[in-house]
């Protein structure tokens, strides 16, 4: 994954690139200042130099307003895990939320087709997202989501591909809000980087940090 950088410009896109600009700021004009101040921590957050993150376009409809961050684990050019975070606000509150603020996560990782059929996987990886968020000391409410496991059998002229396990997290919850109605949504950020880094199997980041533990059946690093 490249660094979160923009386009590229050619040179012929001075009119577009203009018209953007102006759409941009009228919409920072409009936007609530609870919302633009949590993107902000996003975008400033630091994070373990072994987690690429870069915006990507938010879905539309979820939400008056959101943004979205997409990441993957990286070990050279070998991607370990990726996800996608996306961050909604809606001023008026949300009943099913109890908040003004969601966050909706997914997580991908390839595993050993042996730790896949461990009846027990879904529990441990609910665990290790809710683990994340309390090792960081963060309240949130509202938790709702699901663990997938899938295994893919190859035949005919793919015969020779072996077998691939793969998990997945889909979870949303609702950030408590602080000061200003402003979650602290770069802590959030930083969680669920240590559930991406615990999901690939990555060490620790530090001494005492418990919230990333090695995961030595993990499916080997996959080519980018």
């Amino acid at each position: 994954m490249a660094a979160a950088q923009g386009p590229l410009s050619d040179g012929a896109g001075g009119m577009d690139e203009a018209k953007d600009t102006e759409k941009d700021r009228r919409e920072a004009d409009t936007t609530p200042l609870p919302f633009r101040a949590a993107v902000d921590a996003l975008r400033a957050a630091r994070l373990r130099p072994q987690i690429e993150v870069e915006p990507t376009r938010p879905p539309q409809r979820l939400a008056p307003h959101a943004y979205a961050l997409e990441a993957a684990v990286v070990d050279g050019d070998q991607d370990l895990a990726d996800g996608r975070l996306v961050l909604l606000h809606d001023p008026a509150g949300h009943e099913a939320w109890q908040g003004t603020f969601r966050l909706v996560t997914l997580v991908r990782a390839e595993l050993e087709p042996e730790m896949a059929a461990d009846p027990l996987l879904p529990e441990v990886c609910w665990s290790w997202l809710t683990g994340a968020l309390q090792t960081r000391g963060l309240t949130y409410g509202e938790p709702s989501g699901t663990v997938t496991r899938a295994s893919s059998h190859y035949f005919g002229g793919l015969s020779a591909r072996p077998a691939a396990s793969q998990i997945e997290i889909r979870a949303s919850w609702t950030p408590r809000e602080g000061l200003g109605g402003v979650p602290d949504t770069a802590a959030h950020l930083a969680s669920w980087c240590d559930l991406l880094a615990q999901v690939a199997g990555l060490p620790p980041a530090g001494p005492g940090d418990a919230s990333v533990v090695t995961l030595p059946q993990r499916r080997g690093p996959q080519s980018r």
